[in-house]
C-alpha cells in the first residue's frame, strides 16, 4: 500500500510534468493549505498573482483560491485560460453585495465615487470607479475629492480602517469576512501575556476592536514583508491560518502564533493536490467574464493601478 508521502510525490511529478505540457503557471493564495501552496509557481495576495500571472507567457493559470480571484486573473489575461480545481470555492464577502444592489445604492447617491475592494466580483467591480487592496485602500480613498461622496464595498471594516486613516466619511457596505470575524481582541490578550515581545500583526478585515489590539495593521503581503524584515522573533498573526506556513517557511529562524485555530476560510481550503492534478487533466474549470462586464472591471482595476 501507498503511503501518504508516497502519494503526494507522484501527485505532485504530474503535476509537474503536466505544467510544462499545458505551459501552465500555478497561483496560490497565502491561505491555501501549505501542500498546495507548495506547489505553486507564485504565492501571495490575490491581484498580486493575477498581476504575476499576466506577465508570464504562460498560456494556462491555474488559480489556487476563490471564485473572484479567477475572475480578476481572466480581468486582466483574457488571452489566457483561467482554471479553478474547485469551482465551488467561493467568497461569503463577496456574496454579500450584487451588482443591483450595488446601482441601487448608486441611485440613492448620484455622484458618488464606488471604491470596490478586489475581494468581489466581476459585476461588482464593473460597476465601480475604482478598485482597492487592504494594502492601498487608504491611497485610492485619498485620491478622491474631498467634496466627493464615497461609497465603499464591501467590507465595512476595512472601510472603518480607511475611515480612520484618511478622516473621510464614507457610505459603508454592510460586509465583513466571516473568518476574520472569529479573531478576537482576547484571544490576542492571551497571546500577548504569552509572548510579551511578540509583534502583533492583524488583517483590516478584522473587527475595529481586534485591530486596535495590534502593532500593524496590515495585507497579507505586508504581513509577510514585516516578518522578513522585523528584528523580532514572535508574531502573532491575525488572519486565516493558511498564511503561517508561508511564514514559517521563509524565515524558520521565527515563531509565529495564530491568534486562533478556528480563523479557517473553509472555501479556501477546497483546493488540494488532487484537484489541481485533475485540473491540468482536464483543464477544468474554465473561468471567463462576459466582455463587457470584463473591459469595466478592468477599468476599476486600472484606475487604480495608475495611482503614484
Amino acid at each position: 500500500m501507498l503511503t501518504n508521502a508516497t502519494q503526494d510525490t507522484e501527485i505532485i511529478e504530474r503535476i509537474n510534468r503536466l505544467r510544462t505540457e499545458r505551459k501552465a503557471v500555478i497561483l496560490a493564495h497565502n491561505y491555501q493549505y501549505g501542500e498546495v501552496q507548495d506547489v505553486a509557481d507564485f504565492v501571495g495576495d490575490s491581484l498580486e498573482l493575477s498581476r504575476k500571472a499576466a506577465a508570464t507567457d504562460a498560456e494556462v493559470i491555474v488559480f489556487c483560491g476563490v471564485h473572484f480571484m479567477a475572475e480578476t486573473a481572466y480581468i486582466l489575461s483574457p488571452d489566457k485560460k483561467v482554471i479553478m480545481p474547485d469551482v465551488h470555492a467561493g467568497c461569503p464577502m463577496a456574496d454579500m453585495i450584487t451588482a443591483e444592489r450595488l446601482r441601487e445604492k448608486k441611485a440613492q447617491h448620484p455622484g458618488a465615487a464606488v471604491v470596490c475592494y478586489v475581494n468581489s466580483t466581476a459585476e461588482v467591480k464593473a460597476e465601480s470607479d475604482i478598485c482597492c487592496t487592504s494594502a492601498n485602500a487608504v491611497k485610492v480613498v485619498q485620491s478622491i475629492p474631498n467634496d466627493r461622496e464615497i461609497i465603499f464595498v464591501p467590507d465595512k471594516y476595512l472601510g472603518m480602517h480607511v475611515m480612520k486613516q484618511t478622516g473621510r466619511q464614507m457610505i459603508l457596505w454592510e460586509g465583513f469576512c466571516p473568518t476574520h470575524m472569529r479573531i478576537t481582541a482576547t484571544k490576542i490578550e492571551e497571546l500577548k501575556e504569552k509572548y510579551p515581545d511578540a509583534v502583533v500583526m492583524v488583517h483590516p478585515e478584522c473587527r475595529p476592536e481586534t485591530q486596535a489590539m495590534a502593532d500593524h495593521i496590515l495585507s497579507t503581503g505586508g504581513m509577510c514583508r514585516m516578518a522578513q524584515e522585523s528584528n523580532a522573533v514572535d508574531f502573532i498573526v491575525g488572519t486565516e491560518t493558511g498564511i503561517i506556513h508561508r511564514m514559517r517557511k521563509e524565515n524558520p529562524q521565527k515563531r509565529f502564533h495564530a491568534v486562533s485555530d478556528l480563523a479557517v476560510c473553509p472555501n479556501m481550503k477546497m483546493t488540494t493536490l488532487e484537484k489541481v492534478l485533475w485540473s491540468l487533466e482536464d483543464l477544468e474549470v474554465e473561468i471567463t467574464v462576459p466582455e463587457d462586464i470584463r473591459v469595466k472591471a478592468w477599468n476599476a482595476v486600472d484606475r487604480m493601478l495608475q495611482l503614484k
